[in-house]
């Protein structure tokens, strides 16, 4: 078996390097030296740990799972990625903008000591439509491992939020039919589409992750739960929508 990543300065080293590239500082990376590639979960967390304290105050979460049985994964994610409905996000932003029709839920209230289901999901507020900017700090998507990619926070690189909708325990994602547009084109219409299954379970799996990460849900946490569409990888000024049945509408401008 392979020996554990578990130098604390090759992770900080990564998680540094990951953070100048997405500062615009330094060009997308190429290949990582051995020693900095994470060998498991647990290390690429430690990697996604340093990068959320270099970035500021983790505001939200992306969490997702493979299959309506597997074991979620999930990336802390900060206030300067989060934007509203009709965001219109600088050219400099982004490496690369992989846009996917994703549903987020709000937390009104933290979490506290009770990470039962009913104790999770009762600081629960609302529930969202959302648009998910897929990026990678290095040179092209999937051109590196599951686990670094991973520790690159899930390749996130931005979240817009659309409008809220208070009744969520009535709300089924399964069931939820949207249509998503790039410049005002259909590229995908569905019912549902979340391999994750019940997404209140990654919520309430995420409450227990985020303790022992040690950065607890926050009232005005926002947790987005995986793509419903896939990713569509798009060129500058280009213009995005996802209009849900239920949910309404979110839309973002990439500049």
């Amino acid at each position: 078996m392979p020996e554990n990543h578990s130098n604390p300065s090759d992770s900080l080293t990564l998680a540094r390097t990951l953070h100048v590239v997405r500062k615009g500082d330094a060009p997308p990376i190429i290949s990582l030296p051995p020693h900095c590639i994470p060998d498991s979960e647990e290390a690429a967390y430690e990697v996604q740990n340093h990068v959320a304290a270099l970035n500021g105050p983790v505001r939200g979460w992306k969490v997702g799972a493979a299959g309506a049985d597997a074991e979620p994964s999930a990336a802390p994610l900060h206030a300067e990625t989060l934007f509203a409905d009709g965001a219109v996000i600088p050219a400099d932003f982004f490496h690369h903008r992989g846009v996917e029709a994703e549903i987020a839920y709000r937390f009104d209230r933290a979490v506290g000591s009770d990470l039962s289901p009913d104790a999770v999901l009762a600081a629960v507020g609302s529930v969202h439509p959302a648009i998910e900017v897929v990026d990678t700090r290095f040179i092209k998507p999937g051109s590196q491992s599951r686990l670094v990619h991973m520790a690159d926070q899930q390749n996130h690189g931005a979240l817009i939020l659309g409008p809220a909708f208070s009744d969520w325990r009535h709300f089924d994602p399964a069931q939820e039919k949207f249509v998503m547009r790039v410049d005002h084109r259909r590229v995908s219409e569905q019912v549902g589409g979340n391999a994750a299954g019940d997404l209140t379970r990654l919520l309430v799996w995420l409450a227990g992750h985020a303790v022992r990460r040690g950065f607890p849900i926050e009232a005005g946490t926002v947790v987005t739960t995986g793509s419903l569409s896939g990713a569509f990888f798009v060129p500058h000024r280009t213009h995005v929508s996802v209009q849900f049945d239920t949910l309404g509408t979110v839309t973002a401008f990439l500049e």
